[in-house]
């Protein structure tokens, strides 16, 4: 992919296929990813791999292709190994206890990276961003959205979709975005025609593309016969397409259909292409760059005996602890400022979105 020549050079490609890497002088890191379906997770490792090297350590990058098992075994085959800490981004936040426990046992600090590591009391720290606030940027620009396009409408006909019920996240995104979308329900700006909404109803079992596209397939065959869809709360741009991909299968987007309203997270390139075109309207983008830097700086300071940064000590509550954490700000991308958040930046080169 385009994306990987501007996150890491060659050496840092060559380091991420080299699992692990070399040793070098700070020890080694095991990094624990859940899968390369999505474009950024395959970032995160990357900029870890280049971060963590530039800072002297090694790297043990895995990605566990949303299979559970699959990480916990990765995970024991890193302890087995000797790293000398680990960052998890967990398929299924509840299912790490024991092996964390085997850490712990080896003394063997553990970062939650961007999904917070539940039922368990032996997590260092946490880092992420915002995620109640991403939730409430979903929404104001789904809002935004609905304004621009559909001006003269009584009430906005607006479906909710949320993420993996297993991620924790998850959660977070729902509740900010119901924190905006909720009182315009009540006052009758929204409507759900459908009536579904709660994470145990609009959830998407590990962020499932084909999973959305199939419920919203459902909800225009049953609801959408002499309705129109205004819009629609995703919370993940692979959930975003799927979407898409229904809306345009029964006509919007075309004729005097006009396309909904379409939210988004994590600014990956079809979705981006996608806001060019008019599909859909937002995402919400997380330098993960920015991640990074924060999880090995983390890293750092506990195997060298200083002092993680961190700015939240209330939100993350895992069941056991209150997780000691460091939260990034996203921000909110639509067409008017792709330019100036993702290419000024180098997030992207101009080619990639062609």
């Amino acid at each position: 992919m385009n994306f990987t020549r501007r996150a890491l050079g060659a050496t840092a490609m060559a380091a991420v296929l080299m699992t692990p890497a070399f040793a070098q002088k700070n020890g080694t890191i095991g990094i624990s990813m859940p899968t390369k379906s999505s474009a950024r997770w395959i970032a995160d490792g990357e900029n870890m791999v280049q971060q963590f090297e530039e800072a002297g350590y090694a790297t043990d990058l895995q990605y566990a292709e949303d299979d559970i098992p699959n990480q916990l075994a990765q995970i024991e085959n890193m302890l087995t190994k000797g790293v000398d800490a680990l960052v998890i981004a967990a398929i299924d936040g509840t299912t790490l206890t024991n092996v964390l426990a085997n850490a712990a046992a080896m003394d063997v600090p553990v970062v939650a990276y961007d999904r917070l590591i539940r039922d368990s009391g032996d997590v260092s720290y946490y880092a992420t961003f915002d995620n109640f606030q991403v939730g409430v940027q979903q929404a104001n620009t789904l809002v935004q959205g609905l304004e621009e396009r559909f001006p003269d409408a009584e009430t906005w006909n607006v479906e909710l979709f949320g993420g993996s019920p297993d991620d924790n996240n998850a959660y977070f995104f729902y509740d900010g975005a119901m924190s905006v979308l909720q009182p315009m329900i009540d006052d009758g700006r929204v409507t759900v025609v459908s009536g579904q909404s709660g994470m145990d109803t609009v959830g998407t079992l590990r962020w499932d593309g084909s999973v959305a596209q199939a419920r919203m397939d459902n909800l225009l065959s049953a609801n959408y016969t002499d309705e129109t869809v205004h819009g629609v709360l995703s919370p993940y741009d692979g959930l975003s397409i799927g979407i898409i991909s229904s809306l345009r299968g029964v006509g919007y987007g075309s004729g005097d259909m006009p396309m909904p309203i379409v939210s988004g997270q994590d600014a990956e390139i079809p979705s981006v292409k996608a806001i060019m075109r008019g599909d859909q309207y937002s995402t919400i983008f997380k330098d993960t760059r920015e991640l990074a830097g924060v999880t090995v700086g983390m890293v750092d300071a506990l195997l060298q005996g200083g002092e993680p940064q961190i700015n939240d000590t209330e939100t993350y509550d895992n069941g056991v602890m209150v997780v000691p954490s460091y939260l990034l700000e996203p921000v909110p991308v639509t067409e008017e400022n792709i330019n100036s958040v993702l290419i000024e930046s180098g997030y992207y080169d101009a080619s990639d979105i062609e």
